[in-house]
């Protein structure tokens, strides 16, 4: 291990140990899963911000998280941190032959020379693995606790990667209508379990369009959500500017709002990402 990642374990070592934090001491695994999840998305912010500095940050908070959880299995004599390093490495070797395979200059046949062939043959070196750890299905290991769309387009991807897809886009634009017709006779006819079931399939089959047009579900909708918010927030300014509250306003005055908003967007442009000088 390097110098300094030696003195972040070392670190987490000291908070644990007998004069070390009380909280850090308290915490385990379970109580930890929480702050795991929030480091993450804190680093896909400052990703989305472009801010180099605070990505520093973020990552070195993440990283820690790692440290955390591998100084609690270590104290329980389950692992510790060199095992996950040695552990990742040897994975990561293992599963890129053509980088540090013996012919990796030569690219003899059978090794993959494109990202998609790639893909696959990862897929098929996780499914030996697998096989060996009693894993029989190609979709074992796309996390339970992922968020919803994340877990559909993992499930979708790994399907994908085994043949089970379509191989254009026009069969999925007419899912998205099959399913769209099959809500709307859902709702007629005020079967309510139906009703959530069809909505889940419209979800998925989105899912699917946007990985078909190679883009991240999760991150869509997560730039979705801040345009409502940033949108909702102009009309809370300009009803405030004006004296009124949100309540006593029609919904026709908030929708013109709105759609000012909208157009400030679009003259607007999207936004450039920050870039450090050389």
């Amino acid at each position: 291990m390097s110098r300094r990642f030696s003195e972040l374990v070392a670190v987490m070592e000291t908070l644990r140990g007998k004069n070390g934090c009380p909280w850090d001491k308290e915490q385990t695994h379970e109580t930890l899963k929480p702050f795991l999840l929030e480091e993450a998305y804190e680093v896909l912010a400052a990703i989305d911000d472009a801010d180099p500095v605070n990505l520093k940050e973020e990552l070195g908070d993440l990283l820690f998280q790692v440290v955390f959880h591998s100084q609690i299995a270590k104290e329980r004599w389950e692992f510790g941190i060199e095992d996950v390093l040695a552990h990742t490495i040897d994975k990561m070797t293992r599963r890129h032959p053509h980088v540090f395979g013996p012919d990796r200059s030569s690219r003899k046949k059978g090794h993959p020379a494109t990202a998609k062939e790639v893909l696959v043959r990862w897929e098929e070196l996780k499914q030996k693995e697998k096989r060996n750890r009693k894993r029989t299905s190609v979709l074992d290991g796309v996390p339970k606790p992922l968020p919803a769309l994340m877990r559909a387009y993992q499930l979708q991807t790994r399907a994908s990667r085994v043949g089970f897809d379509w191989k254009e886009i026009r069969p999925v634009w007419n899912k998205v209508r099959e399913e769209m017709k099959e809500l709307e006779q859902a709702i007629d006819e005020g079967q309510a379990r139906q009703i959530q079931a069809e909505i889940g399939d419209i979800f998925f089959t989105l899912v699917n369009m946007a990985r078909f047009l190679k883009l991240d579900p999760e991150e869509s909708l997560r730039k979705a959500n801040q345009r409502f918010v940033e949108r909702f927030s102009y009309i809370e300014r300009k009803a405030g500017k004006s004296h009124k509250t949100l309540s006593s306003m029609t919904l026709n005055e908030m929708d013109r709002l709105w759609e000012e908003a909208k157009s400030a967007e679009r003259k607007r442009g999207p936004k450039k990402l920050k870039r450090r000088n050389r």
